[in-house]
């Protein structure tokens, strides 16, 4: 079968207005997690003079960080609240490192990244249905179990 042939290659979805408004937010904070990532990796290897516990929590961090940033890039609800808690914990964690240590690094950020994940119009795109099934309007659950319809019967009522 050569790439030249219909059906080989399959064509991307045309997208509709409402699709690339509910996308944009969600990449949006994807970009800023891992501007967060790479502040961090920055500002806390320079900050650690290569001291292995401080240099092993940069790196954990970092990672977090870009595990959240995977997490992010889904769009669903679930990954906006994880979101908004490990922000929320990155925070009061910089905050705890400024006061004993006077360290900065990745406080503003978390703030700044928090601050836009609660944004109304941020918290609206995480809660649309990613790619919602056709024929099925916004909310509605299409679970054919719930109905009796394992063995091909319809419910009776």
């Amino acid at each position: 079968m050569s790439a030249s042939e219909p059906g080989r290659w399959r064509r991307r979805r045309p997208r509709n207005r409402q699709t690339v408004r509910r996308a944009a937010p969600v990449r949006l904070v994807t970009r800023l997690v891992v501007a967060q990532a790479a502040a961090a990796a920055a500002v806390g290897l320079a900050f650690s003079r290569w001291h292995l516990p401080s240099v092993l929590i940069t790196v954990a961090l970092v990672l977090s960080l870009c595990l959240l940033a995977f997490l992010v890039r889904s769009g669903t609800r679930g990954a906006w609240l994880t979101a908004v808690g490990f922000e929320s914990v990155f925070f009061v964690y910089g905050v705890s490192r400024f006061v004993f240590d006077r360290y900065v690094g990745g406080t503003l950020f978390a703030l700044v990244v928090a601050g836009t994940l609660l944004h109304p119009a941020v918290a609206r795109a995480y809660s649309a249905v990613p790619g919602g099934l056709p024929g099925h309007e916004r909310g509605e659950v299409g679970f054919a179990d719930a109905t009796g319809e394992t063995f091909g019967e319809h419910a009776a009522g």
